[in-house]
């Protein structure tokens, strides 16, 4: 892997990890590990008062990524507004279809398990791990969108609009 692929994230990005969701390279350190010499991004995710160490050159590899452009932003949001497409599959095929999108890191993917999960106040309760798995999407969704527009009440409250109206 050559150099210039390398620095294609910095100290300070905000970068998306696929199974935490958005976090801040706070730096780039050298560690030894087995006697071998490593280059590593230490990823702070504040939210979860977690801090992850990746090899710089595995980072692409695992599908970490730089943040969302506001046209997929846009895309994610065009997203939530469509009709939730619910398959007919048994509940522990869809959960885990729901937790591969989620997991995945596209926002997209991430948008379509809000929008298909999304309830209503008047429409049918969700069970524990439905709604678990909403909140978890939601979360992710909610947190690259203020990400991106350095805004987290506003990506909130965006959000919430464009599922409530849906409803409507």
């Amino acid at each position: 892997m050559t150099k210039a692929k390398k620095s294609e994230f910095r100290p300070n990005d905000y970068v998306v990890y696929p199974a935490h969701g958005v976090g801040q390279i706070m730096s780039i350190e050298e560690q030894e590990i087995a006697g071998i010499s490593l280059e590593l991004f230490v990823i702070s995710f504040e939210k979860d008062k977690m801090t992850l160490r990746v090899p710089t050159h595995k980072a692409t590899e695992i599908g970490m990524r730089s943040l969302s452009s506001p046209d997929v932003v846009n895309e994610a949001m065009k997203t939530l507004k469509g009709k939730a497409k619910v398959k007919r599959a048994m509940w522990s095929r869809r959960a885990q279809e729901y937790e591969q999108k989620i997991n995945s890191g596209d926002l997209i993917a991430i948008a379509e398990v809000v929008r298909d999960l999304h309830r209503a106040d008047d429409q049918r309760e969700q069970s524990y791990s439905e709604r678990q798995l909403y909140e978890a999407a939601l979360e992710r969704l909610t947190r690259e969108i203020a990400a991106v527009s350095g805004d987290e009440a506003a990506a909130a409250k965006q959000v919430d609009e464009v599922l409530g109206l849906r409803a409507a």
